[in-house]
């Protein structure tokens, strides 16, 4: 009456498969990145590096919409050294190199920023100065 016999098979089916890039990977998401860090070792960031982990897309949004937006352009400041506020103007001076330091964790997280829809990466910047 309650066709015992297919339902509880199809249950046993759907969750093996649900289930199967779980029990297939062995739940191994694969090694953790390490972006490479700004020559000279590890300088002082805008804001911790566990902050800047998690947060760093909320911060540069922020940024672009207090200078695009709103025309804030104040300066951060840490421990004495200014930055200016923008991708290129204070994250490319330390992180020059987008493929080692960027394109190294949104390759494993699956990510794939718009900040090069509109920015250059260094490389590209001093190409076009060049020929300019």
């Amino acid at each position: 009456m309650y066709n015992k016999g297919t339902i509880i098979p199809g249950l046993i089916i759907f969750v093996l498969f649900v289930t199967f890039p779980i029990w297939f990977n062995g739940l191994k998401a694969g090694t953790l990145p390490k972006p490479e860090l700004p020559p000279g070792g590890e300088k002082k960031c805008v804001m911790p590096v566990e902050y800047m982990r998690a947060n760093h897309m909320q911060l540069l949004n922020e940024w672009r919409d207090n200078v695009l937006r709103d025309d804030n352009r104040t300066v951060v400041t840490v421990e004495g050294k200014p930055y200016r506020k923008g991708l290129q103007m204070a994250c490319m001076n330390c992180h020059s190199n987008k493929e080692k330091f960027c394109d190294n964790c949104h390759a494993y997280t699956a990510v794939k920023p718009y900040c090069w829809d509109c920015h250059l990466t260094p490389k590209e910047a001093a190409s076009k100065e060049v020929t300019h």
